[in-house]
Order: structure tokens, then C-alpha cells, then sequence
């Protein structure tokens, strides 16, 4: 449980395990190539996400397209430097920029049957599952905070935060969190 952060039976947070966090940038060309070394394909469609393995466990991959040329990679912090040189390697073809971004971030996972209302209670975005259906991840803001949201599943969502940031939005979402009781 993140602290300062108390779960009910409709939502709670999980700090995630210990991560690798890499920003790719690079033409459509290298997609492809990108993810042949990375183990899992790039998503094609803007604002989704795809996973393979179980979330921190070891040959867990996660990428995340959030902008025209832009992809999160997301592994185990044990597998970042291994990744890291795999990518380079293949992507020294293409022009690219491939920055490690793991101990800017912080990352977490909120579930439970009222994760979206809650989330909304901040964040100016529709998460229903109608309008940010399972799979779909973005980049918004939660109150002040800047963050990355990626609906992992129905109830479940990953958010990836500025580190200097999270102890402000755990507390904003603790907060929300009491009024959603």
C-alpha cells in the first residue's frame, strides 16, 4: 500500500515493484525493429498499451504509445540494463532517442470497483470504460499532478508519476479517496 493511503473495499494502491523506465522516440520505421529486441510490439495506435508477463516478475514487458513517435517501456529494474543495450543495438540504424527515466518516475497501481470514479475526482478526463476502454493509456493530470494513466483492465490502472510529485498526489488522492467513502 502507497503510504498515506488508506484502501477500502472500492479502490486501493499498490506501489509498483522496483522498474526500468525508458522514453523512445523514433520514426514509424524503427517500431518495428523496436520491438522485435524489446520482446513485444510497439502498439501502431496512439494512446494504447500492450504487456506480456505478469507485471515486476522477470521477462515482464510493458509499452505504452503515448505520443505520434513516442513509446514508455516499462521492465523489471534487474532487466533495464540488458533492455536498454538490446534497443540501442537495434535501433543503431534509425534515428532515434532512447533516455532512461527510472528513478525520475514512480509508479502505481490503483484497482477496485470505484478506481475510475476516484481517479475522476481529479482528473479531467471521461475514465469510464466506454469513453478510456482497457488497453487505452494517456497522459493527464490529477488535480495538479502530471501523470500517465494506462487502464490495464476494467478495475485496474497503472499511473506513473513525477517522483518529486507523488507524495502531493498520493495525498490529493487520499483525500478524494475520503469523500468516494
Amino acid at each position: 500500500m502507497a503510504e498515506g493511503f488508506a484502501d477500502t473495499p472500492r479502490f486501493r494502491l499498490i506501489d509498483a515493484p522496483p522498474l526500468a523506465r525508458f522514453v523512445l522516440r523514433a520514426p514509424e520505421a524503427a517500431r518495428k525493429a523496436a520491438g522485435k529486441a524489446y520482446g513485444l510490439a510497439l502498439p501502431e495506435m496512439l494512446n494504447r498499451g500492450a504487456s506480456i508477463g505478469e507485471r515486476g516478475k522477470p521477462g515482464a514487458r510493458v509499452a505504452l504509445h503515448l505520443g505520434p513517435d513516442e513509446w514508455w517501456l516499462i521492465v523489471p529494474e534487474a532487466e533495464g540494463p540488458e533492455v536498454f543495450g538490446a534497443l540501442e543495438k537495434a535501433l543503431a540504424a534509425h534515428p532515434h532517442s532512447l533516455v532512461e527515466i527510472s528513478h525520475r518516475q514512480v509508479g502505481y497501481v490503483l484497482e477496485g470497483e470505484g478506481a475510475a470514479s476516484l481517479l475522476n475526482a481529479g482528473c479531467p478526463l471521461d475514465l469510464s470504460e466506454t469513453a478510456f476502454p482497457p488497453g487505452m493509456a494517456t497522459r493527464s493530470l490529477f488535480h495538479r499532478v502530471g501523470l500517465m494513466i494506462w487502464r490495464m483492465a476494467p478495475a485496474t490502472f497503472r499511473l506513473e508519476i513525477d517522483r518529486s510529485l507523488a507524495p502531493y498526489f498520493v495525498a490529493s488522492l487520499a483525500e478524494s479517496a475520503r469523500d468516494h467513502n
